[in-house]
C-alpha cells in the first residue's frame, strides 16, 4: 500500500514557526523546495510521503503583545502565499474543498492556512474576518492559555466555556463557513460550541483520551458528539499525547533537567538515560488513537494532524515522508482501500465542505 493511492490531506504542522526561528521566513536562506534536515518538513518529502493538502499553522505565542503578535501572524500568512508563489510547480494556495481536489488532480500540494490561536484575532471580529479574506480556513479557539472568551484544556478554567463575545466568535466563523478547531480547548469550551456551531466539529490535531489520558485528547463523550455532528478528529503523532508512559517518562526527564545545570548535567542525564531508556512510542501507538477513534465516532470521522515541526516525532515517524509506514500498518491491521482513503482526505473534505455550505445558507450578521 503506498500513500500515493492515498493522497494525504495534514490538518497541522508547525513548518512556518521552526522556519521563522531558523531563517526568519527567509526561503533564500531556508529553501523549502529543498530537503532540510533542520525540518522535519519540506514540499520534496511531503510530495515523497502522499501529501496531497497540508494546513500550516500558523502560530505566535500567547504571551505575544498585540502588535507583535499581529506581525508574526501576518508575516506567516504571507509566507504561505510566497510559498505558493515561488514553487507553483509544488504546491497552490488552497481555500476551499474544490480547491483541495483541483490540487489533487494537478498533482500539486494544496497549501491551507489554520489559525492556531485565538488570541492571534486581538478580540476583534475584523480582525477575523480580514484573516479569512487572506485564506484562514481554521482558527483554533485557544492555545495553550485561556484567551478572554474560551477556556482551554491546558489552563486553569475561567469562564466555563465561552463568554459572549466568545459565543460571537462562533456564530461568525459559521457565517464564514470556517472550520472551528477545537483542539487546545477546555471540555467545558467543546461542549459550549457542540450546542451553539451548526458546523461539524473540528479537531486538528488531537489523539483519544481514552487511550492516553492527556486533557488534549478528546474524550468518548466528545467523540459521539463528532459522530453526531458528522465531524472529525484528527489524529496527532505527539508522543507525550500518544502515550502515558513516554509522558511520564519526558516529565522526569524535563525534570532532571532543571535539577542540574552546567557541565556535570550532561554527564548525569547520559547515566539517567542508560537506566531509563526511552519507551517506545512510534507509529503503532498513533494506529491505537486512530483505530479507537474508529470504533467510537466511526470511520467517516477520522483523520490525520500530525503535528511536525512542532514536536519530538515518535521514533518510526520522523518527518513528512513517512506516511506510506502509517498507511502500512494499518493496511496490515486490515483496513481497506476504502477506509484508508477516507482517513487519508475523504473525511475531512466532506467536513470542509459541510462547513463551507453554513456561509452559503447564513446571512451576515451586522459587523460588531
Amino acid at each position: 500500500m503506498t500513500a500515493e493511492h492515498h493522497l494525504i490531506i495534514d490538518g497541522h504542522n508547525d513548518m512556518l514557526w521552526k522556519h521563522h526561528e531558523i531563517a526568519g521566513l527567509d526561503f533564500g536562506l531556508l529553501d523549502p523546495a529543498q530537503e532540510q534536515p533542520q525540518l522535519q518538513t519540506d514540499l520534496v518529502r511531503l510530495k515523497r510521503g502522499g501529501v496531497g493538502a497540508q494546513f500550516w499553522s500558523i502560530w505566535v505565542p500567547s504571551d505575544s503583545d498585540p502588535g507583535e503578535s499581529a506581525a508574526l501572524t501576518l508575516a506567516q500568512v504571507e509566507a504561505v502565499h510566497r510559498l505558493c508563489e515561488a514553487y507553483p510547480h509544488l504546491t497552490a494556495l488552497a481555500r476551499s474543498a474544490d480547491d483541495i481536489e483541483r490540487c489533487f488532480s494537478e498533482g500539486r500540494i494544496a497549501s491551507l492556512m489554520g489559525l492556531e490561536g485565538g488570541h492571534q484575532i486581538l478580540d476583534s471580529l475584523d480582525v477575523l474576518r480580514f484573516l479569512y479574506r487572506s485564506g484562514i480556513r481554521y482558527m483554533t479557539l485557544t492555545h495553550n492559555r485561556n484567551t478572554a472568551w474560551a477556556d482551554s484544556a491546558t489552563d486553569v478554567p475561567g469562564l466555563g466555556g465561552l463568554s459572549r463575545f466568545g459565543e460571537s466568535v462562533v456564530e461568525t466563523m459559521n457565517e464564514l463557513g470556517m472550520l472551528i478547531d477545537l483542539s487546545h480547548c477546555a471540555d467545558s469550551t467543546v461542549q459550549h460550541v457542540s450546542r451553539l456551531s451548526k458546523a461539524p466539529l473540528f479537531f486538528s490535531h488531537s489523539g483519544a483520551r481514552a487511550v492516553s489520558d492527556h486533557p488534549r485528547n478528546v474524550t468518548d463523550t466528545t467523540l459521539s458528539a463528532v459522530r453526531s455532528s458528522g465531524g472529525i478528529v484528527m489524529v496527532v503523532f505527539l508522543p507525550e499525547f500518544l502515550s502515558a508512559e513516554y509522558r511520564q517518562w519526558a516529565a522526569a526527564r524535563q525534570s532532571l533537567r532543571h535539577d542540574r545545570s552546567g557541565p556535570e548535567a550532561i554527564a548525569h542525564e547520559a547515566a539517567w538515560l542508560a537506566e531509563n531508556p526511552k519507551p517506545p512510542c512510534g507509529i503503532r501507538e498513533i494506529c491505537d488513537h486512530i483505530e479507537h477513534i474508529r470504533d467510537i465516532a466511526g470511520i467517516e470521522h477520522v483523520g490525520i494532524g500530525s503535528d511536525f515541526d512542532g514536536m519530538t516525532p515518535p521514533d518510526d515517524m520522523a518527518s513528512v515522508d513517512r506516511y506510506p509506514a502509517l498507511l502500512g500498518e494499518l493496511s496490515r491491521r486490515g483496513w481497506t482501500g476504502f477506509e484508508l482513503a477516507a482517513l487519508a482526505h475523504g473525511n475531512l473534505i466532506r467536513v470542509l465542505r459541510a462547513t463551507e455550505s453554513l456561509a452559503e445558507t447564513r446571512p451576515m450578521r451586522r459587523r460588531s
